[in-house]
């Protein structure tokens, strides 16, 4: 059962508390009239979402989405949890207090929960000009917004001057002469090299300045007369080693003196992300994270450099569900010639293994080139669960029935729209419905209308009812 957010903030300090009430009054006032309009929040369990929504198809009678047509009902949709933001926040602050969350706005730019956030009092990492437009849209100020892409096009710079949006970062000369001639009031933080070999996306073959190269980086913002105020690095995201934090933690202590030897007095230290959302197991969490990253800041750095982080997966990934109809099933005999077909890699593999009877081809309307292109791009592995099987909701139960050897593919017409090679399901046939946790991390914010499949809709509720009253 988890903890209500009065519980979690017994845990807290009153100084986060009143802060917490603060943001919410400069958030709300300056939001529109037109902006401070909610979507429809629900304020039951995700899993009572998702019944209700299905029920109502399979009963004929009205979904929860009231803008829905009779060509729509059966479309695949999130259920977007908020009170799980609000958990993820304040789990932050008690357990890495020292770090200013700066959200990624690219991991999921979802309009709700960019607007949770913000009254959070979070700080934004962006992008791109329609990422900084969307914060700013939100009314928070450009203080709050650090624009975190190293190699950036010349008008989103003069746009980022004009909105006095001044962080931004950088990790090589030629980026440092165009700030120079289109914002040279901006706040620069340099971008370094971190060890990201122990991360699923691996981010260096493209940006961070090597500790060689940082020195003359530094020379040649001196020269040009730049404002440098601190130093950025990112570990990669997924990452699942907490010591590269410690390690990335020191380089950036490098550069700091490095910097201190020119002259500057560097003020920002930006640990980037890569930051777990799980609670529990065996593999790295967010306290693990926490304890190796908190002690290696207090070491390096005195009390008065600010730190931030960009988290994205952390906040996002644990509150999007996502549940997906099946819409037609292939049953693959074992005698069968078309068992093979192309992999990921390209590959020639097998569907089902010798010893199989027969195993299934089930067709979802949700897919590689929708929401569940987090597997290519993100490297990620989902889990396929059954939500509504014959009429008959079941959701967090296992069924007590034969498995079989499956594969799980989306409703495009390109064979690389697989979302699941080998899996492991009861019998199941169209009509049925499955469900997908975890999915709010880099999948909503990627996703295309590839052969016409619309985006999937979004259903919010709240576990948290403190969050109505923080939006409001």
């Amino acid at each position: 059962m988890k903890a209500s957010v009065e519980q979690i903030c017994n845990y807290e300090t009153n100084q986060f508390c009143t802060k917490l009430f603060v943001n919410k009054l400069a958030f709300n006032s300056n939001l529109t009239r037109q902006e401070k309009a909610l979507p429809p929040i629900h304020t039951l369990p995700v899993e009572d979402v998702l019944k209700n929504q299905v029920l109502a198809l399979n009963n004929n009678s009205l979904p929860i989405s009231e803008n829905s047509n009779d060509a729509e009902v059966e479309n695949a949709f999130f259920v977007a949890d908020l009170g799980e933001i609000l958990r993820q926040h304040i789990r932050w602050k008690a357990t890495l207090p020292r770090v200013e969350p700066f959200y990624a706005v690219k991991c999921n730019p979802d309009p709700m929960v960019l607007r949770l956030l913000a009254a959070l009092g979070t700080g934004f990492d962006c992008a791109s000009k329609s990422e900084i437009q969307s914060i700013l849209d939100l009314g928070v100020d450009p203080s709050r917004i650090i624009y975190a892409n190293p190699c950036k096009q010349a008008s989103f710079i003069r746009y980022a001057a004009d909105k006095n949006v001044k962080m931004m970062t950088f990790d090589n000369a030629e980026e440092l002469h165009k700030i120079k001639r289109y914002f040279p009031q901006a706040q620069l933080v340099l971008r370094i090299l971190a060890d990201d070999s122990k991360s699923l996306c691996q981010l260096g073959l493209k940006f961070g300045a090597s500790l060689d190269s940082t020195a003359g980086l530094l020379r040649t913002a001196q020269e040009l007369g730049l404002n440098m105020i601190g130093v950025s690095f990112h570990v990669g995201s997924g990452c699942f080693d907490e010591n590269a934090f410690a390690d990335a933690v020191y380089r950036a202590k490098c550069v700091f003196d490095q910097a201190s030897e020119l002259g500057f007095n560097l003020q920002l230290l930006d640990v980037g992300g890569g930051f777990s959302h799980e609670r529990f197991g065996d593999g790295i969490t967010f306290e693990k994270i926490a304890a190796v990253l908190g002690p290696a800041i207090d070491k390096y750095f005195p009390p008065n450099i600010r730190v931030i982080a960009e988290p994205g997966r952390y906040y996002a990934a644990p509150a999007f569900t996502i549940a997906t109809h099946i819409i037609a099933r292939r049953t693959v005999q074992r005698d069968r010639d078309e068992t093979q077909f192309v992999d990921m890699e390209g590959v020639l593999d097998q569907i089902h293994s010798e010893e199989d009877q027969h195993s299934y081809m089930y067709y979802i309307n949700d897919g590689m080139y929708g929401a569940f292109n987090c597997i290519l791009f993100d490297h990620q592995i989902v889990h396929p669960k059954v939500l509504m099987k014959g009429g008959v909701f079941h959701f967090g139960i296992d069924l007590d029935e034969p498995k079989y050897k499956c594969s799980i593919w989306g409703p495009t017409c390109d064979s690389i729209d697989c979302v699941t090679k080998n899996g492991t399901l009861p019998e199941l046939s169209p009509g049925d419905w499955l469900y997908f946790q975890e999915m709010g991390a880099y999948t909503i914010c990627a996703a295309s209308q590839f052969n016409g499949f619309r985006k999937s809709n979004v259903i919010y509720t709240t576990t948290e009812p403190s969050v109505l009253r923080t939006l409001q």
